[in-house]
């Protein structure tokens, strides 16, 4: 089982050089939150903190930035190399032929300032007593809601949350200032001074929100995939009904047949965190991909994806898109494996896809 998890690791990093390896070209100065999302976060993590869903799979795991460790062992030029030329041993590769000398400069600033210095910038703050001594009792150490208030009608922020993070410095201010009528969160004008409600709410959103970078439109990515003609475009003076099922029967290329147990198994290491578990295209990712990732639970999907299909979208990814091409890192078996797990498991909705998790389920 190492040897297969071993295997998938590299596999899943491959599959990312991939999926990453090249982006739209622009003009303009280089945005160090798009490259740490676009390059970065798909193993460092979202928050610099090296938990992502690779982080399991590779040995050694991906580098804590926001660390005491990443803190007293990172500096600026130390960090450039490991960008430019990568970490023997690591799953960090080379970026040198990917980004340019000043986009590796700035993704080396943006980790300094974001993650990496970031917890001297916490500990100094000025906001952080006022949060210990006022808004901890409540909102917990870590931001996440105080343990003891779990019984409240009325449950106080938990800043770490996809929710709480939404809210901008101005509504917290607001919120501060005059309280919230109706919860317990009460007014502190009078007891904090101006200054102090915008330190303390400065800290917070530093030490807890980890505000994630507004990227618009495309994520910036594109797969080294091959143009694949759409099930759709082929079929396209069909309706979807009317789709032969004759199409829903068809072989795989070369006659090849899949192992379900074995695609299962790398889909739900490495295709899940796109595709989702359940194959709605709702994957822990997926938030910020833009086209979404397919949804094989979709009607259009399921009157024309056939095992022909998923294997070409497999093995040669799609431009436009972040799925990568598999086929440069999977044997064509292999690939064959994944199609015959996600034709089984979403496109025909046989149970028998899952057989091992219903087994283990019921025990």
């Amino acid at each position: 089982m190492r040897k297969n998890m071993s295997q998938y690791s590299y596999l899943f990093i491959s599959g990312m050089m991939l999926l990453f390896g090249a982006t739209t070209v622009a003009s303009e100065a280089p945005n160090p939150a798009l490259l740490y999302h676009n390059y970065c976060s798909v193993c460092h993590g979202d928050r610099g903190d090296g938990q992502s869903r690779a982080t399991k799979s590779l040995t050694p795991p991906p580098r804590n930035f926001t660390s005491a460790a990443s803190q007293r062992d990172l500096v600026r030029p130390r960090i450039i190399h490991s960008i430019t030329n990568g970490r023997p041993g690591t799953a960090m590769s080379a970026w040198s032929g990917q980004l340019s000398k000043e986009k590796i400069a700035a993704l080396a600033d943006y980790l300094l300032s974001q993650f990496i210095n970031a917890r001297q910038t916490r500990k100094s703050h000025p906001g952080r007593p006022i949060f210990e001594k006022n808004c901890s009792v409540c909102h917990g150490d870590k931001g996440d809601g105080g343990r003891w208030t779990t019984g409240l009608k009325f449950k106080p922020r938990d800043f770490t949350s996809e929710r709480g993070r939404s809210l901008s410095a101005e509504n917290m201010i607001s919120a501060v200032t005059q309280g919230i009528a109706g919860t317990p969160m009460v007014s502190f004008t009078g007891k904090l001074s101006s200054k102090q409600i915008n330190d303390v709410v400065d800290y917070i959103r530093i030490a807890f929100m980890s505000e994630r970078p507004q990227i618009e439109g495309l994520s910036g990515t594109r797969a080294h995939g091959v143009s694949t003609p759409s099930p759709q475009k082929k079929n396209q003076n069909l309706k979807a009904t009317e789709t032969p099922s004759t199409e829903m029967t068809k072989s795989m290329p070369n006659n090849l047949i899949g192992k379900i147990s074995q695609g299962r198994d790398f889909y739900m290491h490495n295709c899940f965190t796109c595709h989702g578990p359940s194959g709605d295209g709702k994957g822990p990712r997926a938030y910020f991909i833009n086209p979404k990732p397919a949804n094989f639970l979709a009607d259009r999907y399921q009157q024309s994806m056939n095992r022909p299909a998923l294997f070409k979208g497999i093995k040669y990814g799609r431009l436009g898109s972040e799925m990568p091409a598999w086929g440069k890192v999977l044997s064509d078996q292999q690939i064959a494996n994944v199609t015959e797990f996600v034709f089984q498991a979403y496109i025909q909705h046989n149970p028998r896809a899952f057989k091992d998790e219903l087994k283990k389920k019921r025990r």
